[in-house]
């Protein structure tokens, strides 16, 4: 069994849990990632296609060529929407007829027209786990600013942390945004210097960033300000609020992604979307964030404003090319269709019925050969 996640701060968490739960049962747990000493990662790799390991948890690292599985049966891609298609194909093929589970809090638009085409079977977690609470979230405007403050160093006081997430690492003329290094002079030296504050974005080294993240998670950091590096991998329960620089920038995956960063504690947490801007399409958005915290929900109007990419390629977004349907506005009759289209399949599988036959040329025709009837 493999499990794939995104980050090696996210994978060792994964080892931690799974390792935990199972070595009680003589089920053996392992570590695969990039940063690992060369003789150990060695050790693993010949323990892997040996098949002395159960469970490899891991990083892209699980897609090397040099890795090797026994007896794969099981692949378990965690924050999906991380990983490209071509790469979760590839873990699959390192073994035969493997089963697949993709996990998300937000599925992408990808994911959910898949859903409606019967290619994936759905489990849906619609509950909190236990002593967790309802994150409040509320988009704000620059008039705000010193409010926002203030409430941040309140929770501080109480003992919480809180991050800040920026567009940008750095300072840029041409973009009128936040960013990481500049908001990090600003509240380590005034606004926030009573308290401690670091730092964090994706150019850093793999070994500083872990180790910021670590000293986040033990309490050492009151202020992380970041990038969205943290929107996966991180679980700190004593983090009760997420503040959003230039919300307007973020895509509504991306803002449910880090939003769910907080809450993860028995503490209340808040998610501030700071924004610029009053198009009536910024609006909405914001709007969406503050009334639901329901990830089909969002990943629904994600669907709608950018399109739900290709069913038998690769590419991620942009609407297809239906004559007459919505995939947004018709998706009653699309499950219909697919129910349907099942009904075909069981009963004509390879659609060789005389009354199927231009069914089976349209199929052939529209997708060129990328599959097989």
């Amino acid at each position: 069994m493999a499990i794939m996640a995104p980050t090696s701060i996210l994978a060792t968490q994964h080892l931690e849990s799974f390792s935990g739960i199972l070595e009680k049962f003589g089920i053996r747990c392992e570590l695969l990632i990039s940063n690992m000493q060369a003789k150990k990662k060695k050790e693993v790799l010949e323990e892997i296609e040996n098949g002395k390991i159960d469970i490899v948890i891991g990083t892209h690292s699980i897609l090397q060529d040099n890795v090797k599985f026994k007896n794969l049966g099981l692949v378990i891609t965690d924050e999906q929407h991380r990983f490209g298609v071509n790469q979760r194909k590839t873990i699959g093929e390192k073994g035969k007829n493997v089963d697949k589970i993709v996990m998300t809090a937000t599925p992408i638009p990808r994911t959910l027209a898949l859903i409606l085409y019967g290619d994936l079977d759905i489990s849906v977690i619609d509950e909190l786990p236990p002593n967790r609470q309802k994150i409040d979230t509320f988009a704000v405007g620059p008039s705000m600013e010193k409010r926002v403050n203030n409430f941040i160093k309140e929770q501080i006081k109480q003992g919480r942390q809180a991050y800040i997430v920026c567009p940008l690492v750095e300072e840029n003329e041409e973009i009128d945004a936040k960013s990481v290094l500049e908001i990090f002079e600003n509240y380590k030296n005034n606004v926030f210097s009573e308290f401690k504050v670091e730092y964090i974005h994706g150019k850093m080294k793999q070994k500083d960033k872990d180790e910021i993240m670590q000293n986040f998670k033990n309490g050492d950091i009151d202020i992380l300000i970041s990038t969205t590096v943290i929107e996966v991998g991180v679980n700190v329960p004593n983090a009760s609020i997420m503040v959003i620089q230039n919300a307007e920038r973020f895509g509504l995956a991306t803002l449910h992604q880090l939003r769910g960063r907080v809450g993860r504690g028995e503490y209340k947490s808040y998610c501030i979307l700071k924004y610029q801007g009053k198009s009536d399409n910024i609006r909405e958005r914001m709007k969406v964030m503050q009334e639901t915290n329901d990830g089909f929900v969002i990943s629904e109007k994600d669907l709608e404003l950018r399109g739900s990419g290709e069913f038998f390629g690769t590419k991620q977004h942009g609407i297809p090319e239906f004559k007459v349907a919505n995939l947004f506005e018709d998706m009653d009759i699309l499950k219909r269709v697919q129910s349907l289209a099942v009904k075909l399949i069981q009963e004509d599988p390879d659609l060789r019925k005389e009354e199927n036959r231009l069914l089976n040329e349209t199929i052939d025709k529209k997708f060129n050969g990328k599959i097989e009837i």
